[in-house]
């Protein structure tokens, strides 16, 4: 039996409901028995000499320049120059796994697979697409959401963005618009969900009542046997300022349902401030070892026959931001300083003379707030605002304005929303 065979058959004896799941590219992928494998294989095994893997050495150790290294003394040549595995230093994905863990009590006892090295989340969701989308397949969203999705999903392969409304009346994570978007699936028997919180570009994270409505409709969609793929943008987690649900609700799908197939995207990019180092995770979720490991590999296929593997040197720089004695107390100072600038926010929109101008989607969790403006167009405030103030925001549709408070100094908020009110009143007087 050939190795896609091998793959495609585990899969399919361990859970038929992913095997349909997969796209048609999904299942023509597998790693190949090729220059990696027989090079790792060597590299565990030689005992003399390894002349597999196509690098250059000196005096066992890869071979670099003078000048490059003085930057990077700090560093062991060999965590800097040798190419990374296709899925990632090992010790970075156990040690990923042991943070995902810790941080979400809801996967205590749950069958996980040890997270994979992706370059960012945009990498991360695009292999999650290549593996699982198909032209014409469905994608489930909520109407807040990143631009870059269209991208990914739509663009790459071909699949229908189906949106439906964010919130309710109440303000709340509307439960019976999403339980009617994917109950209309059954006839296709399958469906995906792209859920993102905290949610760019509204910052708001479901509490626990909401969460509940999310998971009693994924069950309800399964026993109606739409086959589900659930993936999660985690990229803001951690960030949790409110009354939210304070852990990913990948714990909480975790082997719940045999045709929900929980995916995982996070990365140190926004929870540990390391945007330029691209190092994101992809995690599967199943109670099937074999499952995992299968997809594993088909994941590794696609990372093969993309870029090959990530940086390597990016690896090392988290992986011991990860094990540094000062991670913990700097990743707290810095979540306080985002959370106080967050609720300066809520301060400042609590003024009446702004009821005028704009109303807000709520916000309670990551990087961002939303304004949701009256009378003028959000297109034409955001050019007015850098060409007449020099203040930069973007606007997502017609309507609604994203503020990034991340990136404001805290005593600078006040400004920053004076310009804006400025901005809509100069736009209303030139009607």
């Amino acid at each position: 039996m050939n190795e896609l065979a091998r793959l495609n058959s585990t899969i399919l004896k361990n859970n038929p409901h992913v095997y349909y799941l997969l796209s048609d590219f999904g299942k023509r992928l597998y790693y190949p028995k090729g220059i990696l494998s027989q090079s790792d294989e060597a590299g565990k095994a030689s005992r003399r000499f390894n002349a597999t893997i196509g690098i250059a050495t000196e005096r066992d150790s890869p071979m670099y320049y003078k000048h490059i290294q003085e930057t990077l003394n700090a560093y062991n040549p060999l965590d800097v120059y040798p190419y990374a595995p296709p899925l990632g230093k090992y010790e970075l994905r156990e040690e990923w796994q042991r943070k995902m863990l810790e941080e979400n009590p809801s996967l205590q006892g749950k069958t996980i697979g040890m997270p994979i090295v992706t370059n960012g989340l945009t990498n991360g969701l695009s292999i999650v697409a290549d593996l699982f989308i198909d032209r014409n397949d469905t994608i489930i969203l909520p109407n807040n959401y990143w631009e870059n999705y269209h991208s990914i999903f739509h663009v790459r392969r071909g699949a229908n963005l189906q949106r439906f409304e964010f919130f309710d009346q109440k303000g709340k994570f509307n439960v019976p618009e999403f339980r009617k978007s994917l109950m209309q699936q059954k006839s296709a028997g399958k469906a995906v969900v792209l859920l993102n919180f905290p949610n760019n570009p509204s910052g708001y994270t479901p509490c626990e009542e909401e969460v509940h409505g999310i998971i009693s409709t994924l069950l309800e969609a399964a026993e109606s046997n739409i086959n589900i793929n659930v993936i999660l943008d985690d990229a803001y987690f951690g960030l949790f300022y409110g009354d939210s649900i304070k852990e990913s609700l990948f714990g909480r799908l975790a082997g719940i349902h045999p045709q929900i197939l929980p995916i995982k995207v996070d990365g140190a990019t926004k929870e540990n401030y390391g945007w330029g180092l691209r190092v994101g995770f992809l995690t599967f979720a199943s109670e099937n070892a074999e499952l995992l490991e299968a997809l594993e590999q088909k994941a590794a296929a696609l990372i093969r026959s993309t870029i090959s593997s990530c940086s390597n040197l990016s690896q090392t720089i988290i992986l011991r931001s990860l094990k540094s004695d000062e991670y913990i107390n700097e990743k707290q100072n810095k979540f306080e300083l985002i959370k106080e600038r967050a609720l300066k926010v809520k301060a400042i929109l609590s003024q009446e003379k702004y009821n005028n101008a704009w109303t807000y989607y709520p916000f309670n969790s990551g990087y961002f707030m939303c304004l949701k403006l009256i009378d003028v167009n959000a297109e034409a405030l955001r050019i007015h605002l850098l060409n007449q103030y020099g203040v930069g925001t973007i606007a997502m549709n017609s309507t609604d304005l994203r503020v990034a408070f991340s990136s404001i100094e805290k005593e600078d908020l006040d400004g920053l929303f004076e310009y804006i009110y400025r901005g809509v009143q100069d736009l209303k007087i030139g009607e």
